[in-house]
């Protein structure tokens, strides 16, 4: 019964100890490559992994942080040629490319749920974000863009799986929704959703 309580003794400190190296910094650093969708978007649904992002943040107390962050993605549809018709009687047959471009930033809101080598988290992102809408032709290109307010929940975990450095992986999931608008487009703000993977210190 001694033996069995000293095991479990050592088995306890060496995860504190794990747990205390890795919970050292009051700073954390993330970036790395983004997955992004724009589902029931009707210029451009698409889903297409053009994207990255940055994030750094400060925990205020062990499981809360305050920071900030800047991504971007591009998403693009394609359409073969056909006729388009319009107003004043003209006609253009021709294939097009929609694409929006969007680079939201701002602050984040963190709280982590375990401290140690896996960190899983919640986090709230809200910010401006300026997007870019175009419609690219054979010819010609029709641009748009504007300014937005954006809001993002995600959820995702930090792994920390070597002992001698701070160097780890991130993998989240999240969605977003920012308020750009774009009459000509038919655009009435823009959701979207999807995955990123990054490295974190």
């Amino acid at each position: 019964m001694r033996r069995i309580i000293y095991i479990l003794a050592a088995a306890m400190i060496f995860f504190a100890v794990d747990a205390n190296a890795q919970m050292g910094k009051k700073t954390y650093v993330n970036g790395g490559w983004q997955f992004n969708g724009t589902p029931g978007n009707s210029f451009a649904e698409t889903a297409q992994g053009y994207g990255a992002y940055l994030e750094a943040g400060y925990y205020v107390t062990p499981m809360f942080a305050v920071g900030g962050f800047a991504s971007f993605n591009t998403n693009n549809q394609y359409y073969p040629k056909q006729t388009y018709t319009f107003a004043d009687k003209s006609a253009l047959t021709t294939d097009l490319d929609k694409s929006i471009y969007q680079v939201p930033f701002g602050s984040t809101f963190r709280v982590r749920f375990l401290r140690g080598i896996f960190q899983p988290y919640a986090e709230a992102k809200i910010g401006a974000e300026y997007s870019a809408q175009n419609i690219y032709m054979s010819t010609f290109v029709c641009p748009k863009d504007n300014w937005g307010f954006y809001i993002s929940p995600e959820v995702g975990m930090t792994f920390f799986p070597f002992e001698t450095t701070d160097l780890g992986f991130q993998v989240a999931a999240y969605y977003s929704y920012a308020s750009n608008q774009n009459s000509t487009f038919d655009i009435k703000g823009i959701n979207n959703l999807g995955f990123k993977l990054g490295i974190a210190f």
